[in-house]
Formats: C-alpha cells, structure tokens, sequence
C-alpha cells in the first residue's frame, strides 16, 4: 500500500490543477476581439459611403440628408496614411453660422460605442447601433437637456475637422475610427481602438 501513496498524492495534485484552470477561464465579454471589431465596424461604413466624399464647404452644403460621405482629417495621427471620419446630416441648415478653427461652440451630443453603450452626451440622441433612416424628430434633445460648450480645437481630431464644415442649426451622426479619436490607449472608459460614434447638434458660435 505504500508505494501506491506516491502515485495517488500525484494524481490529485493533477485534479487540482485541472479544476484550478477551469476557474481562471474568464467568461466572454462585450470586449473580446475590440480592435478587429471596432475596424470591421469602419470598414462597414466606409464601404457604404462609397466615392462621397467632401473636401469643401460647398460640398458640405450641397450634401444631402441621410447620405453618408466621408471627411479628411488632418494630421489625425503619426501615420503617413490619410485618415477619414464618416458622416451624414440628419437636419441642414444652409443659413446657420459655420465656426473657425479657434472659436467656441455650443452643442448637443450623445456618443455610444460599436455596441450601442452610451459613453458620454448630454441628451439621448442615435446610437451605433441605429444605422436605418433616422427621423430626428424621434430623438431630439428635449427642455431639460443642456448643451455643453467647447473649443473647436479642443476635441478629438474627428470632431474638429466635422465642427469646422457644420453649420448652427445643424444635426450630423460622425463615425470616427481610432486613429481620429482616442488611438490605441483609449481615454478614461473608452478603450484602445474604440470606433466611436456621435450624434451631433450645433446649437451656436459662443466665442468669436
């Protein structure tokens, strides 16, 4: 009986083992795979905005409503490789104020993540997820809701480089990659390659 002692301590040592891996395997999350799909998400828009593409503001004027395009983003990254954010107007308004680079604007904003999940915003506009016609009389900011004021060149480069080709008055939804966003380290609870995207009202020019 004692030389089977050395072999029955051994196999229980394995059992262990084996039901201490099974503990550690972690469940799924809604963040498994985030990089390839946050890039497939892009990848989707873009290929649905197809050759629209607008390099001026008299393009951005003559956009219609509901018609995705693509803008160019300025030194969005270090990357040599032209950066575009995507975007479509759900409410025009070709008599309203466009803002500079260096001026303060006031806004209504709701950004979501790939997944739908709100991340920041000030009122409940569009998500991610909400990718049909979009009547924005479904979801408009309401009395209670207040916009927030900023600096064109303080946001995130996909937001400045769409700032500065809206009109006040205006609605767009942005779909903005990593790289015109947070990049790969991610900011606060958005994470590293986080496609994001906003629905946006400019409400007004607050500093000339």
């Amino acid at each position: 009986m004692k030389y089977l002692l050395p072999w029955m301590s051994a196999i229980l040592v394995i059992a262990s083992s084996l039901f201490t891996a099974c503990d550690e395997v972690e469940e799924p999350t809604v963040y498994d795979n985030w990089q390839v799909r946050n890039e497939a998400f892009i990848d989707s828009i873009k290929a649905l905005t197809g050759n629209s593409y607008v390099a001026t503001i008299e393009q951005a004027d003559q956009m219609p409503i509901g018609q995705l395009f693509s803008i160019l983003v300025p030194s969005a990254s270090n990357s040599a490789q032209a950066e575009y954010i995507y975007c479509k107007k759900l409410i025009s308004a070709p008599d309203g104020r466009r803002p500079l680079y260096t001026e303060e604007v006031s806004t209504f904003y709701y950004g979501t993540l790939i997944t739908g999940d709100k991340f920041d915003g000030n009122f409940t506009g569009f998500s991610a997820t909400d990718q049909k016609s979009l009547n924005p009389v479904e979801r408009e900011p309401q009395a209670t809701d207040s916009p927030t004021s900023f600096g064109v060149s303080q946001v995130i480069s996909g937001w400045t480089a769409a700032l500065q080709l809206m009109r006040t008055g205006e609605r767009w939804i942005l779909y903005i990659p990593h790289t015109c966003a947070y990049g790969t380290s991610g900011s606060g609870s958005i994470r590293g390659y986080s496609a994001l995207t906003f629905d946006v009202q400019l409400v007004a020019v607050t500093q000339e």
